[in-house]
């Protein structure tokens, strides 16, 4: 065998390791949209159910069984109670700033919150990318959201409709 060929070979099968452990992974979500979504399902804040953060003070999976379209995006509940909710108040259950990471948002940089890191401050859902920034911004969210305040027009023009 020629050497070349081995090399070629090699890389192939680098390649092909590679697509099978990144087709294993859960779909990124989108950070070019307004509200944070799957790119292939368009499903909000991983199938999280927002109205769960407040009711039951954890992240809980919602069902297909009741979803809603809201802001072009797909929500997913628990059950119908939530989703009722949800729709009659959209702007108190949704996550803040289209479930982007608000201390991410105060560095300048808009970055997809993971539904598993939130924080419920002043009646509000915040996601975060990171446990450590979901914990800077509880220790001084009043810091954080000034910051944003500022930051946050701007990216969000940036952002697709």
């Amino acid at each position: 065998m020629r050497p070349g060929i081995a090399l070629i070979g090699r890389r192939v099968c680098l390649l092909a390791g590679i697509w099978i452990t990144c087709s294993a992974l859960p779909a990124w979500a989108a950070t070019t949209e307004r509200i944070v979504v799957n790119r292939f399902t368009g499903v909000a804040i991983e199938g999280f159910d927002p109205v769960a953060y407040f009711v039951a003070g954890t992240a809980r999976q919602g069902t297909m069984e009741f979803e809603a379209n809201l802001w072009g995006a797909v929500w997913r509940f628990r059950n119908e109670g939530n989703r009722a909710s949800f729709l009659a108040h959209p702007e108190i259950y949704g996550p803040q700033f289209g479930g982007y990471d608000p201390a991410d948002i105060a560095r300048g940089v808009t970055i997809a919150g993971n539904p598993r890191f939130f924080a419920i401050v002043a009646q509000r859902l915040y996601l975060f990318s990171r446990e450590s920034n979901r914990d800077a911004f509880v220790a001084n969210p009043e810091r954080f959201l000034y910051e944003v305040g500022k930051r946050w027009p701007a990216l969000q023009e940036q952002l697709s409709q």
